[in-house]
């Protein structure tokens, strides 16, 4: 796992830095989640009934969304392809090990469309922006830093709870 991006640490830009808080919340929730038992990856212990195979499976679409068909305004599919009757979902033949998997290529996605394109640059025009004018990649990846940030914390709660990994 990488390293926690101190602010001390120098970086050769924002990019950089976006790309090490990405990495790091990517590959802690990884970690998390890897530490539970089976039961516990696809059970709840919430009122909300989500679980922590849901949340991987989520994050990677959050990433699909707002990179691939948001800033790149790519056709996709399915951009929604994490929910089911308005909720996570995760179908019983998923396994934690293709669903990491997918979380690290679309991290490596992200990753590369960041390296090859200035903050600055806004969106395409497309259906992710709802109307609205396109985002620039700098905002969109300070969105995908927060939501990372907000569902490790979720997941490091219900780790506890699951007897899992704790702390950073």
């Amino acid at each position: 796992m990488p390293p926690f991006p101190e602010p001390t640490v120098p970086a050769g830009g924002r990019a950089e830095v976006f790309l090490r808080y990405l990495d790091y919340f990517r590959d802690s929730v990884v970690e998390k989640v890897a530490g539970l038992a089976e039961e516990e990856r696809r059970g709840s212990r919430l009122p909300s009934g989500w679980t922590p195979l849901e949340l991987v499976k989520h994050l990677r679409h959050v990433e699909l969304r707002w990179i691939e068909w948001g800033f790149q305004g790519r056709d996709v599919a399915d951009p929604w392809g994490d929910q089911r009757d308005d909720r996570w979902y995760v179908a019983p033949e998923e396994s934690f090990a293709e669903l990491t998997a997918a979380l690290r290529a679309q991290g490596a996605h992200t990753r590369a469309v960041v390296e090859g394109t200035d903050l600055a640059a806004r969106g395409a025009p497309g259906p992710r922006w709802e109307g609205a004018e396109p985002a620039s990649l700098e905002r969109v990846m300070f969105h995908l830093v927060q939501e990372y940030a907000r569902h490790l914390g979720h997941l490091d709660i219900v780790a506890e709870l699951a007897g899992g990994p704790v702390g950073e």
